[in-house]
């Protein structure tokens, strides 16, 4: 059985950059436990003023597109800079099941075993947007811990998928070649908020094809944003190493020059995470005050028509 891990452990343990006790904060507010989440919250109020300086990327993209090989490649590159990088990587979860595979750790051998890099497997759960729950309090610890670089791997591109952008400074959307069917898939409000594109698989025969998506893509770009950072194409292979320098240089670049936009981005990120809070609370609320029973025989009576699902929540919303 393990210790009980007071404030001052983790206090401890963060200065002297035990990377153990960074894992078991992280546990500590991924979880459900009332005491456990009365603990987390005096922990990141105290670890607050350490946090900011890291740089904070979301990596997302099309299903097999490769994020976890780019991710790899691209962490391996910082840490051969010396650049230390912490990789939070959301699994989805089984909306059937409710399981999940957490394989992050197995697809990125290399990495997991760099002194200099950081992989956490986290479940989705039942939280929309492509990252866990409480993927914003791990992302703080990451900068609290002193890493350089906080990489963001989100469960894929979805309905709700922006929601990575609400807690990062830099969006790179990995996609590959064939823009033509993957310009018809992505929404049009993941392009608006975007920050970099990266065409992926950028090796073999398939250089005309690359050139191709990287032009549609550019132009798709230009039609959608018209001030400010206009967000650049650029290609690589995560397997040959091929592009990823260049990526790396213009993700420097994007921190060096647009240090205004993303003190303005951090500072409505606050905004939104409050309101994000408030709806988890308002729920939480709602399971806490309003019996199973009443909210099974709410499910029955939509079931069965006996009436409409306004008419039900209605109701419950009004018994609080």
């Amino acid at each position: 059985m393990r210790t009980k891990l007071e404030l001052n452990d983790y206090l401890e343990g963060f200065h002297n950059k035990e990377i153990t006790i960074l894992a078991r904060a992280i546990t500590l507010v991924e979880s459900q436990n009332s005491e456990h989440q009365k603990l987390a919250q005096e922990l990141i109020k105290t670890l607050l003023p350490k946090t900011g300086k890291s740089k904070r990327i979301g990596i997302s993209g099309t299903p097999g597109v490769g994020k976890s090989t780019f991710i790899e490649s691209f962490g391996k590159l910082l840490t051969s800079q010396k650049k230390t990088v912490a990789v939070l990587a959301v699994d989805p979860t089984s909306q059937v099941s409710g399981g999940s595979i957490l394989g992050d750790k197995t697809r990125m051998n290399e990495l997991a075993i760099d002194p200099l890099a950081f992989i956490r497997p986290t479940p989705s759960g039942e939280t929309l947007g492509g990252v866990a729950r409480r993927s914003r309090e791990s992302l703080l610890l990451c900068e609290a811990f002193g890493f350089d670089y906080v990489l963001v791997e989100t469960v894929g591109v979805g309905q709700s998928e922006t929601t990575v952008a609400q807690m990062v400074d830099l969006f790179v959307m990995l996609l590959q070649p064939g823009a033509g069917d993957d310009l018809q898939g992505i929404k049009r409000g993941i392009l608006e908020i975007v920050d970099m594109v990266v065409v992926t698989k950028d090796d073999g025969e398939n250089q005309k094809i690359i050139e191709k998506a990287k032009h549609d893509y550019e132009r798709a770009l230009h039609i959608l944003r018209h001030e400010g950072w206009i967000p650049p194409v650029l290609s690589c292979s995560a397997l040959t190493k091929k592009g990823l320098p260049d990526i790396l240089f213009q993700i420097d670049t994007y921190f060096d020059d647009q240090k205004k936009l993303i003190d303005t981005k951090r500072k409505q990120q606050g905004v939104d995470w409050m309101w994000q809070l408030l709806q988890e609370g308002l729920k939480d609320y709602l399971y806490k005050k309003v019996s199973p029973n009443i909210l099974s025989q709410a499910e029955t009576a939509v079931l069965t028509h006996q009436k409409t699902a306004p008419q039900v929540a209605f109701e419950i919303l009004k018994l609080l």
